[in-house]
């Protein structure tokens, strides 16, 4: 089997998060053969938004739950030094490393096999953790938490996050766990939820900017959040509700 198959298996490997992103641009050349599966969520317009407000270049980063990481890629792609890159799934880490090794980053990439413990005191220059934190309890984290501890511990995670890192690169789905019967908030708003991150976080981080999906004409893209985006758009789906919030660390 050549080493292009085996990225073709563990991108496909069974999981719930399989064929979660997109291929990073510089795979492409070696996998876009039209006999994978993608299922985009919009990571091209997400990235568009992070390096239109945030500096990539010549910085230290840490991916949580990096994926097949897409944007550990484009981070290096855009000019990032390293990147430590933390995946539980064992097929996706494998992916990434064999995808370092073929697109000569083996260098810049520290790849950890495991989900990431935010108790390890780092120094980092940004920090993504994008659709990570309500999957506590679930994928990561105890099993027995109830609805309200695991909205304590996203807080405290986060918390613990603005000690590591200068900016921190973030977003939350409304469900926890994933799952549509288990909302973490009681009308599902991204008033909600922006309001929860604010007040919950406001001695750790300085809100430099969020992001809301608009779709204008047939295109979606991220626009700063003003009065008429911040309302509820269904017809986006539930993903491209969950803002993007790029917030300075108080605590460095």
């Amino acid at each position: 089997m050549t080493d292009l198959d085996k990225l073709k298996n563990m991108y496909a490997n069974t999981s719930k998060h399989s064929n979660y992103q997109v291929l990073a641009s510089e795979l492409y050349h070696y996998l876009a053969k039209g006999d994978i599966d993608v299922r985009s969520r919009n990571e091209h317009i997400r990235l568009e938004f992070f390096l239109k407000n945030v500096n990539l270049k010549n910085k230290k980063i840490l991916d949580i739950g990096g994926n097949t990481g897409y944007f550990t890629f484009e981070a290096l792609r855009h000019g990032a030094s390293k990147v430590d890159y933390y995946e539980g799934n064992d097929s996706h880490s494998k992916f990434v490393k064999l995808s370092s090794e073929i697109l000569n980053y083996t260098d810049n990439i520290n790849i950890y096999n495991e989900y990431y413990h935010f108790n390890k005191a780092h120094n980092y220059d940004v920090v993504f953790l994008l659709n990570v934190l309500h999957h506590i309890g679930d994928d990561f984290g105890n099993g027995r938490l109830s609805k309200e501890k695991a909205l304590e511990a996203i807080i405290e995670h986060m918390k613990f996050i603005a000690k590591q890192t200068n900016i921190l690169v973030f977003q939350l789905g409304f469900n926890w766990k994933g799952d549509c019967k288990l909302p973490l908030f009681e009308n599902g708003t991204k008033k909600e939820l922006i309001d929860f991150i604010i007040s919950s976080l406001e001695s750790e981080y300085e809100i430099v900017k969020i992001g809301i999906a608009e779709r204008i004409d047939e295109d979606i893209t991220y626009n700063d959040l003003n009065d008429m985006n911040i309302i509820r758009d269904d017809s986006l789906g539930e993903f491209l509700n969950r803002p993007i919030f790029i917030m300075k660390s108080k605590c460095k």
